[in-house]
């Protein structure tokens, strides 16, 4: 019972609490940044590259299987596909991509990301300073606190 106590108390501290309301945050987050990187930065940037989509850049590298693929098969006709002398044809298999861009764009998204938390954190850090720096005014007095001086200088007034 112990373990279930002590698993309470830490699930239900502040601390905890706190860091599952910014993960949440931090997601939502996410998804604004990435619209902003994919929508409203990407396609100037794109237009002045020449109408270029980060995402779509890919070099064809299926030349270096069929190169790689030839040279098997043609090693004195020892691999040799079907039941007949030699090689015979096969269809043309998938195309290997090397989507380069897509690295591209996912380091734009990240810098973009790092940039945004930094001057978030800025923002804060500079407000918590603020905070700290501004005189704290006093609280306003209580109803009993004020009941209580009422007395008191009525009683001075007896006197």
């Amino acid at each position: 019972m112990a373990f279930f106590k002590e698993f309470k108390e830490f699930a239900l501290k502040g601390n905890v609490m706190d860091m599952a309301v910014g993960v949440i945050i931090g997601g939502a987050f996410g998804k604004i940044v990435s619209s902003l990187v994919d929508d409203i930065l990407m396609p100037p940037i794109g237009a002045l590259l020449g109408n270029t989509d980060f995402s779509r850049l890919r070099i064809d590298i299926s030349k270096v299987r069929d190169v790689t693929s030839n040279a098997v098969q043609s090693v004195g006709g020892l691999v040799s596909k079907g039941g007949g002398d030699g090689i015979v044809a096969t269809p043309a298999a998938e195309p290997i991509y090397w989507n380069y861009g897509a690295f591209i764009q996912q380091c734009v998204d990240f810098t973009i990301l790092a940039l945004c938390v930094f001057l978030m954190v800025k923002l804060m850090n500079k407000l918590i300073r603020k905070r700290a720096e501004a005189p704290v005014p006093e609280p306003a007095p209580t109803k009993e606190e004020l009941l209580l001086r009422e007395i008191r200088d009525l009683l001075r007034e007896r006197k």
